[in-house]
C-alpha cells in the first residue's frame, strides 16, 4: 500500500493541487496532511480516491478545517493513531520536538509522521521511523515543498520535490 504524507500546505493551493496530484499518479489508498492547511479551502482538494486523515497544526485556527476534514476523512484534533496495513502510526503536528522524540522513542508505533518544521526528514531509532514530509519553503526552511509516499509492502520512503 502507498500512504500519501503532507504538512505544513498553509493555503497554497498550487502546492496542494501539486500534493493531490503527486499521491493520485503514486496510487496512494491513503493519505495524511500532519497539519497547518490554515483554511477550509486547502482541505477540500484532499477529497480523492483514498482513506484521508489529518492533524490540527498550529497554524490551524479556523475551527471549520475541522467540519470539512470529517466531511470526508478523519480528524485526530491534536494528535492521532491509526493503524494502516497492519503498521501502528502516530500523526502529530509536530510543535514539540521532545513530543515527537518521546513517540518515536516509546515503542509502540512502527511510524512517526509529523510536519511543523518545513524540513524534510527521515530517520529509523529503535524500530521506529520518523517521517517529516517537508512543507512549503519559508525561512528557516530553504527546501523546496516537499511531499512523501511511503510503501508499507518494502518501507520505501519518496520525496517529491512539488516547488
Amino acid at each position: 500500500m502507498q500512504i500519501g504524507i503532507v504538512s505544513d500546505t498553509h493555503d497554497n493551493a498550487s502546492q496542494v493541487e501539486a500534493a493531490v496530484e503527486t499521491f493520485a499518479d503514486a496510487g496512494c489508498e491513503t493519505v495524511i496532511h500532519c497539519g497547518d492547511f490554515v483554511a477550509p479551502f486547502s482541505v477540500t482538494p484532499f477529497d480523492g480516491d483514498w482513506s484521508f486523515y489529518a492533524v490540527r497544526g498550529n497554524n490551524d485556527g479556523e475551527w471549520a478545517v475541522q467540519s470539512t476534514v470529517e466531511d470526508f476523512g478523519t480528524y485526530f484534533g491534536e494528535m492521532g493513531e491509526v493503524t494502516i496495513d497492519g503498521h501502528a502510526v502516530a500523526v502529530y503536528h509536530g510543535t514539540s520536538g521532545e513530543i515527537v522524540d518521546a513517540l518515536v522513542e516509546c515503542g509502540n508505533y512502527d511510524y512517526v509522521f509529523h510536519g511543523h518544521t518545513h524540513e524534510r526528514g527521515h530517520e529509523e531509532r529503535a524500530g521506529t521511523v520518523r517521517i517529516n514530509p517537508g512543507g512549503i519553503s519559508i525561512p528557516p526552511a530553504p527546501e523546496p515543498f516537499s511531499v512523501a509516499t511511503l510503501s508499507t509492502e518494502t518501507g520505501e520512503v519518496e520525496f517529491h520535490e512539488l516547488g
